[in-house]
């Protein structure tokens, strides 16, 4: 039988925990993952190992100045993730395609009538929180915590900007602070793309 939908698009700021969500999802359909961050690496996190260039990238920029380098990176990827999802909408065989790079301003261009999409988004405070956990923040040295923070700051810059753009497009946004609320959720987007 096949589904009603070819294609899940799952958007969100780093930690929002696209990927974990996408694997489930997919694996209880039987649809492969595709993750935007393997499509085009932007300078990823400054932990557990640092490397040089990563350093340079987050000691030597401003807020400002990485979340904007962060938001041309996401531009110039999007011909590419548009004509992917182009492409899985046509087929019969299914795709969850995950990331931040998934823009909610950029979907709401999309017309494919056999895309589902969702966002996934927390408050700032959590999203805070569940980064400092990963990245051992509390037992890093001080150079560490500064790139580390301005990570954060871009994250969170992020996570504002994807919830604002979200709602002004009507996307659907779900709130993963709340784990008996996500996976009422996940399981709603499992049932809807088996129909």
């Amino acid at each position: 039988m096949t589904s009603a939908y070819s294609t899940l698009l799952i958007f969100g700021t780093s930690h929002a925990g696209e990927s974990t969500l996408a694997k489930r999802i997919g694996k209880e359909v039987g649809w492969p993952v595709l993750s935007t961050d393997k499509m085009g690496r932007h300078p990823g996190r400054p932990w557990p190992n640092v490397r040089k260039q990563v350093a340079e990238y987050y000691s030597k920029l401003s807020a400002e100045t990485i979340y904007w380098f962060l938001r041309v990176h996401h531009e110039n990827m999007w011909p590419h993730l548009r004509d992917r999802i182009s492409t899985a909408s046509q087929s019969n065989s299914g795709c969850v395609i995950e990331g931040s790079a998934l823009r909610p301003e950029f979907i709401a261009d999309l017309q494919p009538s056999r895309t589902l999409t969702v966002g996934l988004h927390a408050s700032n405070a959590f999203l805070r929180q569940r980064m400092e956990a990963e990245s051992l923040y509390e037992n890093q040295d001080m150079h560490t915590k500064q790139l580390i923070e301005k990570f954060i700051q871009r994250s969170l810059t992020d996570n504002d900007s994807i919830v604002e753009a979200s709602k002004h497009h009507g996307l659907t946004l779900i709130d993963v602070s709340d784990p008996s609320s996500l996976g009422i959720e996940a399981d709603r987007l499992i049932e809807k793309l088996r129909q």
